[in-house]
């Protein structure tokens, strides 16, 4: 149990890196037959036969709604004879918040916060004319929220010239972000590593987007470049892997507060 648990806690912000390593090693065999969960000490807890499911750091996996608790026991009632980690997006991701980030919230949090002060939605392209107003038509609706609803006003940037950001403005945005709930904090560190914008994943949070519409809106550049050149098979397995975990951590944070 110990060892399967180690391999569902992989780091669920670089997913290409788990698919490379599932590759390179046997799964481990389904032992179980039952997945099941029961209230319990610490939220609703997993069991397999009956016994409790634990994390890497022996922690009970344990989740504070049932809605969530049922979508992990789907999880492991879906393996087939071999369990298969990269499956399981969501089963690795409350581990990382279980063992990693309720331990280290702030320093979680903080990451977030820096990348605001240099957000993807804050860089536009020079041209062409097009790409531009695509960048426009998905991303600014999320800076406007962010001023009209918070006071967040940002400056933007052509190219890759940095520009500095007021600092009053980045506290603003990060005051929205939950530091004392683990499972929230590890979504939003995923979905901002996932698509690169912090914006975009704490308007996911708030419901101003729906995760089709974020994955859309961190992906401008890269489908405009696509729509021209095409993209080959590698490319596409990555970007199916990000989305995965995007979409898991997307679904965590609706299924913890349900």
């Amino acid at each position: 149990m110990r060892d399967i648990l180690n391999d569902l806690d992989r780091d669920p912000i670089d997913p290409a890196a788990s698919i490379r390593a599932e590759g390179r090693r046997a799964l481990p065999k389904r032992f179980y037959k039952e997945v099941s969960t029961r209230p319990g000490e610490g939220g609703f807890e997993i069991l397999l036969d009956g016994r409790p499911v634990r994390t890497p750091a022996r922690a009970r996996l344990a989740v504070p709604t049932q809605a969530l608790a049922d979508a992990l026991v789907q999880e492991w009632a879906a393996q087939g004879a071999e369990i298969d980690p990269v499956r399981m997006p969501l089963t690795r991701l409350v581990n990382v918040a279980l063992d990693g980030v309720a331990q280290n919230r702030d320093a979680v949090a903080d990451e977030i916060v820096r990348y605001m002060g240099s957000d993807l939605l804050l860089y536009r392209a020079e041209g062409p004319e097009a790409l531009v107003a695509r960048q426009a038509e998905q991303w600014d609706p999320v800076l406007d929220w962010l001023n009209t609803a918070h006071g967040a006003r940002f400056f933007l940037a052509e190219g890759i010239r940095h520009v500095e950001q007021p600092a009053d403005m980045v506290a603003r945005v990060a005051a929205l972000l939950p530091r004392a709930d683990a499972l929230a904090l590890a979504a939003l560190s995923t979905l901002t590593a996932l698509t690169g914008s912090a914006f975009l994943a704490v308007a996911l949070a708030a419901g101003r987007l729906d995760a089709d519409a974020a994955w859309r809106a961190a992906h401008v550049d890269e489908d405009w470049t696509i729509e021209r050149w095409g993209e080959d098979a590698e490319a596409t397995a990555r970007r199916a892997a990000r989305e995965r975990d995007m979409r898991a951590a997307a679904r965590l944070l609706e299924l913890a507060r349900a």
